[in-house]
């Protein structure tokens, strides 16, 4: 059994979300080792529990309380519409909930769907999508994996369906036609936490750990005469940090920096004059 002030976080059982997951959760500082099936783990410093679960299911699990925190995706939290908080976007899983339809299917706008059969793992909001479309008498036929095929076999006459990068939709002869919803893994909470110290810690941590993510450090050697350049083009978080190097007319500058930007802010630091220009990944950022 479990003890009350025990925390406990629900994330994904198989899979590339699982992989991601549990290097956030690395990152944050549990301690943790998997054994094969073994449905939780106990991280060794904390006590704190990791349950294995179907991504499904875990909306469900920290709705109803039995976990304080979740990590799933998006799309699961709103397909099963229960009261959760979003605490984090984690930026990993991105996907995206999509209607297709085989490739010589007359289907040319949704209206062409009415009285159809669709097939949809996430039937809540496959249904939600062609009633706001105004289309609300198709036939939305729940299935659970191998959904793609259905349409081959001549079961269904459209899918809503997860598409990542859309080979599985090639494989099958089958064309995307409408996106439904945009969706990425998210951690989520209960709305009524229980008080635990260590839930706050670890959602702190968290932060942290994307934080790291979105940031690189550089550190650069600059001219004296182009500092305030320099600057501008890097302003850092708050401010960058500069002090004079031994060499005379010359300043070492660490700074912040987007890592999405980072290659064209290297390329204006060298063509501003600034030489010894170094990325450092961050592994943990509290800002």
């Amino acid at each position: 059994m479990l003890g009350s002030d025990q925390l406990r976080i629900a994330v994904p059982s198989k899979g590339r979300l699982r992989d991601d997951a549990l290097e956030i959760l690395r990152r944050a500082g549990l301690r943790f080792r998997l054994s094969g099936r073994r449905l939780f783990s106990v991280c060794s410093d904390t006590q704190t529990r990791i349950i294995f679960s179907n991504t499904q299911d875990i909306p469900v699990l920290v709705a109803e309380g039995v976990v304080d925190l979740g990590i799933t995706g998006s799309d699961q939290v709103l397909e099963k519409g229960v009261d959760v908080v979003v605490h984090q976007e984690l930026g990993f899983g991105r996907c995206r909930l999509a209607v297709a339809a085989h490739k010589d299917a007359p289907v040319r706008a949704v209206t062409d769907l009415r009285g159809k059969v669709v097939g949809s793992s996430f039937p809540n909001l496959a249904r939600a999508w062609f009633e706001k479309e105004g289309v609300d008498d198709v036939h939305i036929l729940e299935i659970q994996g191998a959904v793609e095929v259905m349409v081959l076999l001549g079961l269904v006459d459209a899918i809503v369906e997860i598409v990542e990068t859309g080979n599985s939709l090639i494989e099958n002869d089958l064309v995307e036609l409408w996106q439904v919803v945009s969706a990425e893994a998210v951690l989520i909470g209960n709305g009524r936490p229980r008080a635990l110290p260590e839930r706050d810690r670890l959602l702190r941590r968290i932060e942290g750990v994307l934080a790291a993510y979105r940031y690189s450090m550089l550190d650069y050697n600059c001219p004296a005469d182009k500092i305030d350049e320099a600057t501008r083009i890097t302003p850092g978080f708050s401010s960058p940090t500069i002090q004079q190097l031994q060499q005379e007319g010359w300043y070492a500058v660490k700074v912040l920096v987007e890592t999405r930007s980072v290659q064209s802010v290297i390329d204006d630091l060298e063509a501003l004059g600034c030489v010894a220009i170094l990325e450092s990944e961050l592994r943990h950022a509290r800002l």
